[in-house]
């Protein structure tokens, strides 16, 4: 029994399917990965699963139950938007949360010093949020979500504001939190961090599915059209090859864009007719490059 499920889920807002039709499973242990352009559809899939918001059609089961006010106690949500008071004190607004969630006072303050020892930062036990930088309130909003130890985490946009430097430690909790058995539902604009930790993605278009499933499966049937040569010297007349569509030449060879399968191996003749060839890869398609075939122009607005 998967911790989250959505089957066929449909929500209207006036005469708008905000959602229409979804079905996807976040299994303990997995890391789901919801992509779309703004206005896709993935806030309100999140809100349902949340149990914010009901939907109009469709089931959502929680650990295979309906919604019950135990919810609050399995859920962990970080929104993308910033949700603290900047003026309260860190303690104050995270021991309150945990409370809502059925903590005791003892354990919380517990759970929230281990948090902030875990992210460096435990002289932030007693400042306010207005004190921190955006990259350290976004460390404080994640222990929110976490702290009462759900078994079904929604993170909308996780790594939004830090460095690269604690983007990477907040990336490595998030795998923790997976190989403990937690079910994340996972939304990011950052292609490759979805690429990184998602074993299955929903692409959403218009409140729709567009594209669902294995990633690793995904890439292998969808089609390489971009090939890398490396050469000791130049070569000449790829442009010329039927399928070429694009060559980009770079110090140290070339990126070849293509539309048919059999012109790989034309262009690696005609390479090792010339020189010798020290590098010759057909790539499996990047996860933007599949986004920016299933949803076209509106991927400038993701």
């Amino acid at each position: 029994m998967s911790p989250l499920s959505m089957n066929a889920i449909t929500k209207h807002f006036g005469e708008k399917a905000a959602v229409d039709g979804i079905t996807l499973e976040v299994k303990g242990g997995e890391i789901y990965g919801l992509l779309g352009a703004n206005g896709a559809g993935k806030t309100t899939t999140m809100r349902m699963a949340l149990g914010l918001i009901y939907p109009d059609q469709g089931t959502i089961r929680w650990h295979g139950r309906g919604y019950s006010e135990e919810l609050r106690r399995v859920l962990g949500y970080l929104p993308e938007e910033r949700g603290l008071y900047p003026k309260l004190m860190v303690s104050e607004q995270i021991l309150y949360f945990a409370e809502l969630r059925g903590m005791s006072k003892r354990d919380s303050v517990t759970a929230l010093k281990g948090w902030l020892d875990k992210f460096d930062i435990p002289d932030y036990y007693n400042k306010r949020v207005e004190e921190l930088s955006k990259g350290n309130q976004q460390k404080i909003q994640f222990i929110a979500a976490v702290i009462h130890d759900p078994s079904i985490l929604i993170l909308d946009e996780a790594f939004s504001g830090l460095d690269p430097v604690n983007a990477e430690l907040l990336k490595e909790t998030v795998v923790e939190l997976r190989d403990a058995g937690k079910a994340i539902l996972f939304s990011s604009h950052r292609m490759e961090h979805v690429e990184e930790l998602c074993e299955n993605i929903c692409m959403m278009k218009a409140g729709r599915a567009v594209l669902q499933g294995s990633l690793t499966e995904m890439k292998r049937a969808f089609p390489r059209e971009r090939l890398i040569l490396e050469t000791e010297h130049d070569v000449q007349g790829i442009e010329r090859l039927p399928g070429v569509v694009q060559v980009n030449r770079r110090a140290n060879g070339m990126e070849i864009r293509i539309n048919r399968t059999d012109t790989a191996q034309a262009v690696l003749r005609l390479a090792a007719e010339q020189t010798a060839v020290y590098r010759f890869q057909l790539m499996e398609p990047t996860l933007h490059e599949m986004f920016i075939a299933k949803v076209g122009g509106e991927a400038s607005h993701v």
